[in-house]
């Protein structure tokens, strides 16, 4: 026993995660795990979760019109739905506490300690939202001595950022942590019809800790955070014009892949805010922690995306319904109003021992309630291109409040035993039970004189659904020595009960979304050189998707009906490798790499074609597979697809960052190159042959010079270095857009898909 503490003891440069619910070195760990540090955010201007992808080949992140339909994924697997009645499948997870839905996670990292992004279902330890990855979160604790620490970063087209934290004792067993941001990141696409920068954000937030020593063996962490975001995001820009009409409408949009410019009356927005409230418990026993995390959540999420996409205060006459359905659509938007209650308690050895265990206890009551409201109108008559006379404007309109209310109780054990030598067995299980209730009304129209929103007729209804679910894992560990180990492990996993909770929810006939389940096989292989000279991680996996919850595409461009129904559909397989290296042949010289290869594939039937095949869609009889069909004459086309790749999710990314540092008398200084790579990807879950973001590569550089001691820094940074334009998303226009027109393209993109330098000062003390 002594000789394994000894063994496992940390040393000094070890990376420490908490995987497993314990602090244990990265090294020890049975599972493909990545660390970021704070210095690494820092170094790579990480400033946001949705910049964590530069960092971490595995993790991928797919831009929505708002927080509300943003996704992460993890080996290509994530959530591609845009109902707040879906849980994610990649869970973010701050300071313990679990995020109920996917828009809580996309915000800024200020005054971290590390990120951990866990890959591969990870149910057993964390819960339902877990069935694709965890992305970890942990932030900085208060410290035994006063310190400070600020920060401020300029960059070009007007960024702004700054952060602070200040952080001691109050007493001998009191001590205190307040940090808090702001940024203010102009926007990169102009609106030359409000005469404004767009997409872009204004984030901040204040977050305190206090920390407790009530008895030598025994703490508590209460933690408070705010933050807000206001922002007039995400507006899609025209790529490609095909209708001369929409040209005509839209004015000098030039539309190509490089296109930042827009030219709309109304800008896009998505704010909002958000409070967190925890309190830590931890009682050591000894031979054993007991942990103990109560949280509350709140957030508020406010979004307007108007869809019409043109520079018409009012409605314009663009022809028969035929071509326009509708030519004004500016209210298009709701809320998302969350609240959490949830409670953790378990216990945990400290990982040494020939029996290891984590058993434990989860609790969560959510609240969410979602209002949403559409108007639109069409114009029957008139001069093509202009104001349509106000006894030719046919309005339509709907609004919806729906609430879904869930409780979810679980119960959760993970042992590992050393059977002889280095060898470990390794046993997990988690069982919860959930239920939900999902309740609401639709009303339509919501002014007099208007017609109803087509497919938005008048609803309401309450629906109750319940599930147990049994999920673990199993596996075997082999320790060569402190510093070589090989597993591997079997995984079920599991993501919960989904529900309709948008606009066109059919709120009288409801059923709910069944779960999502997973099997997952994972083989993988720690190593470093004593010296540590080299460290290598590298993993196989196979993860098999049965039931999967998907957006299935219903609109109707002949009718005008705008409708996403969540269902389940299909099966996937995710099957690939993974490679991570640290090379340090120098004291001053270093090179981390990364390669993922994951190979996503995914049969599904009954899906929505592309709108430009589907004027040819022949007539064909049986299940016809990988072509567009109708399945008889007048059917809306549709699809079964096997064997396609899903959606925003490429084959290939690769990551290599070279650093070389200097440390001297007077200063120290560095430099650092961040190469990344991505293949194609199709943004579509119908696979849009329109919809592809072709292989592309990004190079980023930092150079930096600090004091001696570390006190003050400055570093230089670029940007997409060599200026490679790429998109996060595609699809296609909303106006005009028909069977007969379907070439009209719009799409989003990042900040750095255009070059930009910047500059970022610290001062310590």
């Amino acid at each position: 026993m002594a000789q394994e503490q000894a063994e496992s003891e940390i040393q000094p440069g070890e990376i420490v995660v908490t995987a497993q619910k314990r602090e244990e070195r990265l090294q020890d760990v049975p599972l493909a795990v990545t660390a970021v540090s704070a210095e690494t955010l820092t170094t790579r201007q990480i400033n946001d979760t949705n910049s964590l992808v530069l960092a971490v080949p595995s993790l991928s992140f797919q831009q929505g019109a708002n927080p509300a339909n943003t996704s992460f994924r993890i080996r290509g697997v994530g959530t591609a739905l845009f109902g707040q009645g879906v849980e994610p499948s990649v869970s973010v997870v701050v300071d313990g506490v679990v995020a109920v839905r996917s828009a809580q996670g996309f915000s800024e990292l200020a005054d971290i300690e590390q990120v951990e992004v866990l890959r591969g279902p990870q149910g057993t330890l964390f819960g339902k939202n877990a069935s694709a990855g965890v992305i970890s979160v942990t932030t900085a604790r208060p410290t035994r001595d006063f310190e400070g620490k600020g920060e401020i970063t300029i960059a070009e087209h007007n960024e702004y950022r700054a952060r602070g934290t200040v952080s001691g004792p109050i007493t001998d067993t009191l001590r205190a942590r307040v940090s808090g941001f702001y940024s203010d990141v102009q926007g990169i696409t102009r609106n030359i019809g409000t005469n404004e920068w767009v997409n872009g954000t204004k984030n901040w937030g204040i977050r305190g800790k206090l920390e407790w020593e009530a008895a030598s063996n025994l703490t508590f962490l209460l933690m408070g955070e705010y933050r807000e975001t206001d922002s007039n995001c995400c507006a899609s820009t025209l790529i490609d014009i095909r209708n001369p009409l929409l040209q005509t409408v839209v004015g000098p949009i030039r539309a190509t892949r490089r296109n930042r410019q827009i030219n709309e009356d109304t800008n896009t927005f998505s704010n909002s805010s958000a409070q967190t409230y925890s309190l830590q418990a931890d009682w050591d026993l000894g031979a054993a922690t007991v942990t103990s995390i109560s949280a509350y959540q709140k957030f508020n999420l406010d979004v307007n995306q108007p869809i019409d996409r043109i520079n018409a205060p009012a409605p314009i006459f663009l022809g028969s319904a035929a071509v326009a359905p509708y030519t004004f659509w500016n209210q298009n938007g709701g809320q998302v109003d969350l609240d959490a209650w949830s409670q953790e308690l378990r216990i945990a050895n400290d990982g040494t021992s020939d029996l290891n265990y984590v058993f434990g206890a989860f609790y969560m009551h959510s609240d969410i309630l979602r209002p949403f409201a559409r108007r639109r109108a069409r114009c029957t008559a008139g001069i093509v291109g202009q104001p349509c006379a106000t006894a030719n404007i046919a309005w339509q309109s709907a609004a919806s409040q729906i609430r879904l209310k869930q409780d979810n109780i679980a119960a959760f054990g993970q042992i590992d035993y050393r059977i002889v030598g280095g060898l470990r067995a390794i046993a997990g299980i988690r069982v919860q039970y959930e239920t939900g209730t999902n309740s609401g009304f639709r009303i339509a129209p919501i002014v007099a004189g208007d017609a109803i929103f087509p497919g938005n007729p008048p609803r309401s209804g309450s629906f109750t659904a319940s599930d147990t679910a049994v999920t673990g894992k199993a596996g075997l560990q082999y320790e060569f020595s402190r510093n070589a180990q090989v597993y591997g492990t079997y995984t079920r996993g599991y993501k919960g009960l989904g529900y309709e909770m948008e606009i066109a929810a059919d709120l009288s006939n409801q059923r709910a979304i069944q779960p999502e389940h997973v099997d997952a096989y994972e083989i993988g292989f720690k190593g470093s050189t004593i010296d540590r000279t080299l460290s290598l991680s590298a993993a196989l996996f196979q993860a098999d998707y049965s039931n999967l919850q998907v957006q299935a595409n219903r609109t109707n461009p002949a009718t005008g009906e705008t409708r996403f129904e969540t269902t389940n559909a299909g099966s996937s397989r995710t099957r690939g490798f993974e490679l991570e290296a640290v090379l340090r042949p120098s004291d001053s010289f270093s090179v981390n790499a990364a390669v993922t290869y994951s190979q996503s594939r995914v049969d599904v039937d009954g899906l929505n074609c592309a709108l430009q095949l589907q004027a040819a869609a022949p007539v064909l009889t049986g299940m016809p597979i990988n072509i567009c069909y109708r399945p008889a004459a007048g059917a809306t086309p549709t699809q079964n697809l096997r064997g396609r790749p899903l959606q925003a999710s490429p084959d290939w990314r690769i990551n290599i960052t070279p650093r070389y540092d200097y440390e001297g008398d007077n200063f120290n200084a560095f430099a650092q190159f961040s190469v990344n790579f991505t293949s194609a990807q199709n943004f579509t879950s119908e696979l849009d042959p329109l919809a592809v973001q072709p292989a592309y590569t990004l190079v980023d550089a930092t150079v930096g010079v600090s004091t001696s001691d570390r006190r003050y820094g400055l570093s230089v940074f670029v940007r997409n270095l060599f200026d490679t334009n790429y998109l996060t998303n595609i699809g296609h226009n909303s106006l005009m857009a028909t069977v007969a027109n379907p070439f009209d393209l719009v799409a989003t993109y990042n900040k750095d898909s255009s070059r930009f330098f910047g500059a970022t000062f610290t001062a310590r003390f």
